[in-house]
C-alpha cells in the first residue's frame, strides 16, 4: 500500500464526520476501495461499486462537484489526488433532515392540539407543505400558499412572532428548522373559543363593538373617541351627529360597553327604516287587542326592551313630528304606556340618538322640535367624515383585508403602493362604509393565488374620480395645529420627567389638573 493511498485512508473518517455523510477513496476509474460514514465504520456493501462523479474526476484530473448516487437531493464532491480520488457526500446529514421533517409531520396534528390552532410545515421559499388543525385535519386549500413570515424566518434563520392572517387576534409563530424547511402554528381556534364565549356573553346586551374597534389614530378620531370614553361613564342623553358611514352606531355601542350599564340591553332603533304605521308600537309596545294583529298577550317596546340600559335612536332626524311629541313625554316622564293600556312602566334607560342632518336647520323649518333636540343634546359628539382623518385610511384599509381575508377564504396581504395613491386620493363621500364596500370588491376581485390588491383590483369608479376644480389639499385648522402643537410637548415632558404627571407640569409651567385635563382632550394616555 503505497504511502499515498494510507493518508488518504486515515484522512476518511474525518471528512465524513465533517461533511456529514460518507467519505471514499476510489481509484481512478471510479472504483471505490473503502466507504465510511460519519461515524468511521466502513461501508462494506460499497467496496468494488463505481462512483461516476470520482471516476469524472479521476479522468479529467479536476475536482468535480455533483449529486450522490445513494439519495437523491445529496450533494457529493471529488478530488484527484494521483492515481486515487477523495470523494465525500453529505448524504447523512440530508438522510437526517428528511428524517427530522417526516417526524416533524407526523407531529404536526399534536402541535396543532397543544397550540390550539393550526401547525404548518413551510419550505425555504415559506410556501406551506403540509397544515393540519387542531381537529387533526388537513386543510388541502392552503397547501402552495407562500407567508412572508415564514419566508422571514427561512432568511433570518430566526423566529417570528407575529399576527395569524387567518384569525383575527390569533398570533401565529414561525420557527426555522434548516435552510431549506421550518415549521409553525397558531392558536387560532383558542381565539375563536374566546370570541365565541365573548359572543355569548355580548349577546344578552346587543353591543358587540368597544372602543379598540374604532381604527385610526389621527388626531380627529382620538379626540371624539377621548370625548366619547368620558362621557361613557355619566347617564346624560347624547346625541352623535356624523355624515353617513362615519360608524355613529359604532360609537354608541362602545359607549354602552364602557359605560355602568354594559351588563344591561342594548336596543337600537333605526327610525328611517321603519314603516310609520309601526313605529309607536315598535317605540312603547302594545297591549293585546290594541290593534287588528296584535299579538297576545301584547309586546314590550323599545324602551322596555333596553329599561335599565341604553337605547339608541339611530337617525332621529328621520322621526315624525307627532311622534317626536310622544318621545319628549317619555323622556320627560321617564316612563312609557303601551299602546292600548293603562298601566305606566317606569324607565331606566339611557338614550343615545344619531343623525346625519343639521337638526339647527330643521328646527328652523320646523320639522324638528326645539324642545326634543335640547333633551337630547346634553352631549355632543361629532364624528368626523373620513376625509377629515386621511392618516386612517390605510388603516382602515388593512383592517379590512384582514376581515374578508377569513370571510371569503383569500390570502391578501397588502395593497400596491399605486392602489394606495387612488384609495388616500379620493374624497370617500360615503365614508366608512363605502371604503368598506370597495375593499369587499376588490377582495371579491383578487384571485386565490394573489397576495396583493392592485390598481385593477379597485372599483371602476375610483380610477376616474378626479378633484373638481383646484387641486385639493389637506389643510389643518388652527385649532387642530395648536391641538398637535400642544400635543407634542407634553408628549416630549411626559417622557423627559419618566411619565411622572406632576413633574410634567411643573416643566410645562400649568397645574396638574389641567395637564390632565389636556390629556383627556387630546387622547394622551399613560
Amino acid at each position: 500500500m503505497s504511502d499515498l493511498l494510507e493518508c488518504i485512508l486515515q484522512s476518511l473518517m474525518p471528512i465524513a464526520r465533517i461533511t456529514g455523510g460518507y467519505a471514499t477513496v476510489t481509484h481512478k476509474n471510479g472504483v471505490r476501495i473503502k466507504t465510511v460514514n460519519s461515524q468511521g465504520k466502513e461501508v462494506a456493501a460499497l467496496k468494488g461499486k463505481v462512483f461516476k462523479l470520482a471516476q469524472t474526476a479521476g479522468v479529467n484530473g479536476q475536482v468535480s462537484v455533483g449529486p450522490s448516487q445513494i439519495i437523491a437531493g445529496a450533494e457529493a464532491w471529488g478530488l484527484p489526488l494521483g492515481d486515487y480520488v477523495l470523494a465525500a457526500s453529505n448524504l447523512e446529514r440530508l438522510q437526517g433532515e428528511q428524517e427530522l421533517e417526516e417526524s416533524l409531520r407526523k407531529a404536526l396534528p399534536f402541535i396543532a392540539r397543544v397550540a390550539g390552532g393550526e401547525a404548518v410545515l413551510f419550505d425555504h421559499e415559506g410556501r406551506r407543505i403540509a397544515n393540519v388543525g387542531s381537529d387533526g385535519q388537513a386543510n388541502a386549500s392552503y397547501i402552495g400558499k407562500i407567508s412572508q413570515a415564514a419566508q422571514q424566518a427561512i432568511q433570518s434563520q430566526r423566529p417570528v412572532i407575529g399576527e395569524s392572517i387567518s384569525v383575527l387576534g390569533a398570533v401565529a409563530v414561525r420557527i426555522p428548522i434548516t435552510a431549506k424547511y421550518g415549521f409553525g402554528f397558531n392558536n387560532e381556534q383558542n381565539v375563536r373559543r374566546q370570541q365565541k364565549l365573548l359572543e355569548e356573553v355580548k349577546k344578552f346586551q346587543y353591543a358587540r363593538y368597544n372602543f379598540d374597534d374604532i381604527v385610526g389614530t389621527s388626531e380627529a378620531i382620538n379626540k371624539v373617541k377621548s370625548r366619547a370614553a368620558f362621557v361613557a361613564k355619566g347617564i346624560s342623553s347624547i346625541i352623535i351627529s356624523g355624515e353617513t358611514g362615519t360608524g355613529k352606531e359604532l360609537f354608541a355601542q362602545s359607549i354602552h360597553n364602557a359605560s355602568d350599564r354594559r351588563s344591561q340591553p342594548f336596543i337600537a332603533v333605526n327610525c328611517g327604516a321603519l314603516p310609520e304605521s309601526l313605529i309607536e308600537s315598535t317605540f312603547f309596545g302594545y297591549e293585546e287587542g290594541a290593534f287588528t294583529g296584535a299579538k297576545k298577550k301584547g309586546s314590550p317596546g323599545a324602551f322596555e326592551q333596553a329599561n335599565g340600559g341604553t337605547i339608541f335612536l339611530d337617525e332621529i332626524s328621520e322621526m315624525d313630528v307627532n311622534l317626536q311629541s310622544k318621545l319628549l313625554r317619555v323622556l320627560q316622564e321617564r316612563e312609557v304606556t303601551r299602546l292600548g293600556g293603562e298601566k305606566a312602566v317606569r324607565l331606566d334607560v339611557r338614550v343615545i340618538a344619531s343623525t346625519n342632518r343639521n337638526i339647527a336647520e330643521m328646527i328652523s323649518n320646523g320639522t324638528f322640535r326645539k324642545d326634543l333636540y335640547y333633551r337630547l343634546n346634553v352631549v355632543e359628539l361629532k364624528i368626523p367624515a373620513l376625509r377629515e382623518r386621511y392618516g386612517d385610511i390605510l388603516a382602515l384599509v388593512h383592517g379590512f383585508i384582514t376581515e374578508f381575508n377569513i370571510l371569503l377564504g383569500k390570502f391578501v396581504t397588502g395593497i400596491s403602493q399605486e392602489a394606495i395613491k387612488i384609495v388616500e386620493g379620493y374624497q370617500w363621500p360615503g365614508n366608512i362604509r363605502e371604503l368598506k364596500n370597495s375593499i369587499e370588491y376588490s377582495m371579491n376581485i383578487v384571485s386565490v393565488n394573489e397576495s396583493t390588491i392592485e390598481k385593477r383590483h379597485l372599483p371602476q369608479y375610483l380610477h376616474n374620480w378626479r378633484p373638481q376644480g383646484k387641486e385639493v389639499r389637506k389643510i389643518d385648522t388652527l385649532a387642530a395645529a395648536v391641538a398637535a402643537a400642544e400635543k407634542q410637548s407634553i408628549l416630549l415632558a411626559l417622557e423627559y420627567s419618566g411619565w411622572t404627571k406632576r413633574k410634567a407640569a411643573k416643566l410645562l409651567g400649568i397645574s396638574t389638573t389641567t395637564l390632565w385635563r389636556k390629556m383627556v382632550e387630546l387622547g394622551i394616555e399613560l
